[in-house]
């Protein structure tokens, strides 16, 4: 969310009241705003630099307040002021208005075809008779910078001009020249530049440089003339010092040069519209003539208003209040949504102003009625359906799937999503076209242009950066990599792949395949050619030729394994043979897999019992119980229909993620509904007795959970069979079993807990190389924790004549972490850069 600084006196001055710092937080928070600080100009700067740095700043006090991302007419103190006034009530919203200019034709700007090269775009405006004070001005400049951080998206889309028009003269002509043919004196400079020298001088200034990449590689560069050949700008560079605007300037000219022409009408709009309040006819704004390479003319800026129709039930029903449709108008006029009733029925006619582009859907509109109802004021209400939340079926069978592979021996790594092209490209032996790699536009490192097709790079430049860990190295890692998909609305899709590598002396396919064949096994997948999995010789540039081998499940293929061909090794940096595996695991989210995996019933045994089924029978004309014996218990009892309530704490169903035969099964061994105390039982129960009507459908059981009659069941309850008539000879049998059960107790309370520890190599990297490593080891070592022990350490060298500590120590696993130690570490940041774990080993 963008941050808005204001000052605190201007802004009560413009509110016309002033407020405590309490009372202004809870405006803001009703207005959908939050005041995220309070601070002043000099206390900023002594925060980020220092105290020195601050003396002489001003000591006014500033309001920093958060503005959704998408309320680009809030980005500044007149359109806080603005929608302020108007929520409470004590203004209205004002009507912008686009006039011809009082003498003569509008301002032309004339763009060539020239600038479809870069820039195709341009719209303008002009401010007429403004008046600017000090405190205008500075908001003015503020909010094209907002605008530029925000939907502008750093002058890449848009780029905004502000110019004096007294000092220049029209039509003006946007066209784009190769940069040798382009020489002005820019803002703030004293002498004139060609556009390549300008690319050099800006290359170390601190704020432009970053707009630099825009153009630079481009073979011509945009730049906006007047009549008389005066450049105005080199957008979205800088501006020329000729046309800068003062608090002199009378009429602003103001363009827009774009790559999206909606964006350049929306950041237009937003910035006369703010500040056309202060020209001598308020919220006037002159038009502007562009004219586009074909001929076609258009007037800007545009100032739309357009209008929504919605029922008024539709916002209550939505909002979950009930308010008069008069009422719902009224609230969405005070969010400067000029409302009235339509008089057919409870339909409210919206009329959206300029101001609001983020209105898209009537789901906007909606919200912004919430916002003004007060969201502290909408009823409290209990959902009327009741669920019980379960993991993702995807994310369940990745975590299950993780454990057992650590159990194999493997160590899980966690690398990043995007990759340079050369990762999944050259050093795979691939060409980057062929892979269906999803490229980033505008990649900030080498490091991150594409998002990645394959998880084994990720593995291999994570053993690349530790060759000298003890052998052999065995990685793997459960991760989505990203693929395009024409069918997908976005182009591409996500695919759950699992890698594994094997890094020693010789090249472990057996370990590899091994790994395999146990991943199947936990899947629930035979080696069974057709109907389970197999694998067969397959050709692929990142395996060595001949050992090679594609898996196949239920015939299709779900990915490959094989030892990688030694010039894959050699691009990684690595020495040694490696074997790789590389699965889809989507596939196997099948109903056997699912319920293989995720089927967390405490069972003690699986019994073979034939369901009843009850066709068309309702719920008050059942046949007669036959069992009400369960796994949980007998639940004719108290405690077996509390076992059933606390297993459906957590669970929708008895088995699964559906409503299964062992759902109804459960349901005709329940005597009756079960007591509203037993709150998950009662939810269950009313839940699977909606589907009486089609229970004989439902899925059949992987677990029976009822258990059948026997004989003894029809037995004599009162008479015990194992029982004794000798009352005396029992209650000394009851003596002696508790003085055993004591005696067990006292002998296993002395025995002494075994605690977790482990041995943990830190490598400290110094700030720089001027840092005292003495005095570093010293604060390291004053790090002091329960269950920490610290060991020897030693300065290795990193390259530059920096040198690192490289320092042991031995903690308890349950008091602490690495994390932990990681933290206080670091926290001596005037010596430490980073800490890094080197080696950990369990005790």
């Amino acid at each position: 969310m963008p941050t808005v600084g204001v000052k605190r006196d201007l802004l009560f001055k413009a509110l016309g009241r002033s407020y405590t710092d309490e009372e202004f937080d809870e405006l803001c928070f009703q207005f959908g705003l939050e005041l995220d600080e309070i601070t002043s100009e000099k206390e900023l700067i002594s925060k980020e630099q220092n105290d020195s740095k601050a003396a002489g700043a001003s000591d006014v006090i500033l309001y920093k307040i958060d503005v959704p991302a998408n309320r680009y007419d809030l980005l500044c103190l007149e359109g806080l002021v603005r929608g302020l006034q108007v929520f409470k009530n004590k203004l209205e919203a004002p009507r912008y208005v686009r006039v011809s200019p009082v003498s003569g034709q509008p301002q032309k700007l004339i763009i060539t075809k020239e600038t479809a090269a870069v820039r195709p775009y341009a719209v303008a405006a002009v401010l007429r008779d403004i008046t600017f004070t000090q405190e205008r001005y500075d908001s003015f400049i503020e909010l094209q910078e907002k605008l530029h951080q925000n939907i502008c998206r750093k002058r890449s889309i848009v780029a905004i001009g502000t110019h004096d028009l007294d000092t220049t003269s029209g039509p003006f002509t946007y066209t784009a020249k190769p940069p040798s043919e382009i020489c002005f004196q820019p803002l703030n400079q004293t002498k004139e530049f060609t556009a390549t020298e300008l690319m050099s001088l800006y290359r170390t200034d601190s704020h432009l440089k970053h707009y630099l990449h825009i153009i630079e590689d481009k073979p011509v560069y945009p730049v906006i003339y007047d009549s008389n050949g005066i450049v105005l700008s080199m957008p979205p560079i800088i501006n020329g010092d000729h046309t800068k605007i003062s608090l002199k300037t009378k009429n602003v000219f103001i363009e827009c040069t774009a790559t999206d022409l909606t964006k350049a009408k929306v950041v237009l709009d937003t910035l006369v519209t703010m500040f056309s309040q202060y020209c001598s006819q308020p919220f006037t704004v002159e038009e502007a003539e562009v004219v586009y390479p074909d001929g076609k003319t258009c007037l800007y800026p545009e100032l739309p208003y357009r209008k929504e129709k919605l029922s008024g039930e539709f916002v209550n029903r939505k909002i979950g209040i009930n308010e008069s449709t008069e009422t719902v108008a009224q609230l969405l006029t005070r969010m400067c949504l000029l409302s009235k009733l339509t008089g057919v029925g409870d339909q409210i006619e919206v009329e959206i102003p300029p101001t609001r582009s983020d209105i898209i859907h009537a789901c906007d509109i909606v919200e912004d009625a919430a916002i003004a109802y007060g969201f502290n004021n909408i009823t409290r209400t209990t959902p009327r359906s009741y669920t019980v939340a379960t993991q993702f079926p995807l994310n369940k069978l990745t975590e299950l799937l993780r454990q057992d592979v650590a159990a194999a021996g493997f160590t899980e790594v966690l690398t990043f999503a995007l990759c340079s092209k050369e990762d999944v490209g050259d050093k795979l032996g691939k060409k980057i076209s062929e892979t269906g790699a999803a490229h980033i536009s505008n990649p900030k490192t080498a490091e991150f242009q594409v998002a990645r097709t394959t998880l084994l790079p990720g593995l291999l430049k994570t053993i690349a950066a530790n060759k000298k860990m003890p052998l052999p190295l065995k990685l793997f890692e459960i991760s989505d990599v990203v693929l395009k998909d024409k069918s997908k609305d976005v182009g591409a899709r996500n695919s759950r792949r699992f890698c594994a590598v094997y890094y020693n002396k010789s090249p472990g396919f057996e370990v590899i395949h091994g790994l395999m064949d146990r991943t199947m096994q936990l899947l629930g997948v035979k080696p069974l050619r057709g109907e389970g999995y197999h694998i067969q010789a397959a050709e692929d540039s990142i395996f060595f030729p001949g050992r090679c081998a594609e898996i196949f499940v239920d015939g299709k293929s779900v990915g490959r394994l094989g030892v990688l061909h030694p010039n894959v090794v050699t691009r990684f940096e690595l020495t040694m043979p490696c074997s790789a595996l590389e699965m889809d695991i989507e596939p196997f989210l099948g109903q056997s897999a699912e319920a293989l995996l995720t089927l967390d019933i405490p069972m003690q045994g699986v019994f073979k019992n034939k369901y009843l089924t009850q066709e068309g029978v309702r719920p008050d004309q059942r046949a007669p119980l036959t069992s009400t014996k369960t796994v949980f218990g007998d639940l004719s009892s108290p405690a077996g229909l509390a076992a059933l309530d606390s297993y459906l704490s957590d669970k929708s169903y008895v088995e699964g993620f559906m409503a299964t035969q062992a759902d109804t099964a459960m349901f005709d061994a329940l005597p009756s509904a079960p007591c509203p105390t037993l709150c998950h039982l009662s939810r269950w129960y009313n839940h699977i007795r909606s589907f009486q009507t089609e229970r004989t459908h439902l899925p059949t059981v992987k677990k029976e959970l009822v258990l059948p009659l026997t004989d003894e069941d029809h037995d004599d309850d009162d008479i015990d069979l194992f029982g004794s008539d000798d009352e005396a000879e029992n209650e000394e049998a009851e003596r002696i079993k508790k003085q055993r059960l004591a005696e067990y107790e006292a002998k296993k309370s002395k025995k002494p807990a075994l605690v977790a520890k482990s041995s943990i190599l830190l490598d400290v990297k110094p700030w720089d190389d001027e840092t005292d490593m003495a005095e570093l080891e010293e604060r390291v070592r004053s790090v002091s924790m329960e269950g920490l022990l610290w060991g020897r350490s030693k300065l290795v060298p990193v390259g530059y004549g920096i040198r690192k500590l490289q320092i042991g120590c031995v903690v308890e696993d349950d008091k602490v972490g690495t994390d932990l130690l990681e933290e206080a570490i670091t926290a001596f940041d005037q010596y430490v850069q980073s800490v890094d774990v080197a080696a950990f080993n369990k005790i």
